[in-house]
């Protein structure tokens, strides 16, 4: 008998299986991906710059650690089953719970009387009670028979397995039994872990979390707007008001991930939330703000490199990044091209429907624009015959 399942071996999911294997305990990963789930088996991590993950994945591989796309028959062979599938917003900001649902479905399947249900995938409040419906009629199982709770992951790309022991596990419960349950199994592979009130409360708590971070990105914005107006520098201006009772935030290109763009819609969406809503207005409406820098200095036509592509330097990734926004509104008026250090040309294609830059002459542009923090391809950059800075890399000043 295996003691836990994990639904789903992405970015949160693989490091969270991984680091239940380490603890000791037995580790099955369920994935609709054969190749990943191949992978895994074979002790070969499929994610890119997680220090530590591919060690444990390698060491536990076959043993504490097995994957599989059946997902039934593993959750019939588990005693508790985590559950950290993605959660999707569509183009009116509403949440796509298919992929949910359909993990729901295949854990309550393969449930038995006594076991454990956790959902780790950030939802709107009142999801995982709803979802557990699925469970009841799937398993045939009464919800006083087997235990249900909410855990919201708070890994960060690039530090997924050390955020395991840095940051409190949250748990909340559908009952006081379940809550002790969860709490249970968590403290046996977590540094901290926090019960809150129950599942709705465990659900609000990450996305307050977002909610936070994007206000206060939001009044850097807008602080570095103002700055712009005034003639003022904004990072100077911050560096000298900053203290210990005053932290603003780093200024930029809005907001990109799989987080902070997407869970304040949860709220939004169902309530008014005036902050939250401008927060977001004034996060992505920052590419317009650096399309109109780029068409102050280059003219119609012009050839313009976009570069630093990804969400966050460091982050090879794509997800809600703000620099497709920037790219489409600059290709209405300029040649433009693409250049990141972390991704293909075929990845900067197809992503951006821009031609990639090969090589490193910038000379040929009459505009680049810097996205990210890197002191030494804000070097190369400046060859360009103007430049826009949208994070204050070091090394990036004319």
């Amino acid at each position: 008998m295996l003691d836990v399942s994990v639904s789903g071996l992405g970015k949160a999911g693989l490091p969270l299986a991984a680091v239940i294997a380490e603890s000791g305990l037995k580790v099955v990963g369920i994935d609709v991906s054969q190749p990943t789930v191949d992978g895994v088996n074979a002790g070969k991590c499929h994610l890119q710059g997680e220090p530590g993950l591919p060690a444990l994945v390698a060491k536990h591989a076959g043993k504490n650690l097995v994957a599989t796309v059946d997902g039934v028959a593993a959750v019939k062979e588990s005693k508790a089953h985590l559950i950290i599938v993605p959660l999707l917003i569509d183009d009116d900001k509403k949440p796509d719970f298919s992929i949910l649902e359909a993990a729901f479905s295949t854990v309550g399947k393969g449930l038995k009387k006594g076991d454990l249900v956790v959902l780790e995938t950030t939802v709107p409040v009142g999801s995982t009670r709803r979802l557990s419906e699925i469970l009841k009629k799937e398993s045939g199982l009464r919800q006083d028979e087997f235990h249900l709770a909410h855990s919201p992951e708070r890994l960060m790309t690039g530090f997924s397995v050390s955020r395991f022991k840095e940051f409190a596990k949250i748990v909340g419960g559908a009952d006081e039994a379940s809550t002790k349950a969860a709490k249970g199994l968590y403290e046996k592979f977590c540094a901290k872990v926090v019960a809150v009130r129950d599942c709705e409360t465990a659900e609000f708590v990450k996305i307050a979390e977002g909610v936070y971070r994007d206000v206060n990105i939001a009044l850097a914005n807008e602080l570095f707007l103002a700055a712009q107006r005034l003639g003022i520098d904004f990072w100077e201006a911050r560096a000298a008001a900053n203290n210990q009772v005053t932290n603003i935030l780093e200024a930029g290109n809005g907001v990109g991930g799989h987080c902070i763009p997407v869970y304040p819609w949860f709220l939004i969406n169902e309530m008014p939330m005036p902050l939250a809503k401008t927060a977001r207005e004034v996060n992505d409406g920052m590419a317009g703000y650096f399309a109109g820098e780029v068409r102050r200095k280059t003219a119609p036509g012009g050839k313009v490199v976009v570069a630093g592509l990804t969400y966050r330097e460091g982050v090879d990734e794509t997800a809600y990044t703000r620099a497709k926004p920037l790219v489409d509104l600059l290709k209405k008026s300029f040649d433009v091209r693409g250049a990141d250090r972390l991704l293909s040309k075929e990845e900067i294609e197809r992503e951006f429907g821009v031609p990639a830059v090969e090589g490193n002459d910038f000379s040929q542009f009459d505009c680049a624009v810097l996205l990210q923090k890197d002191a030494a391809f804000a070097a190369l950059l400046r060859k360009a015959k103007s430049f826009v800075d949208a994070r204050n890399s070091p090394g990036a000043l004319q």
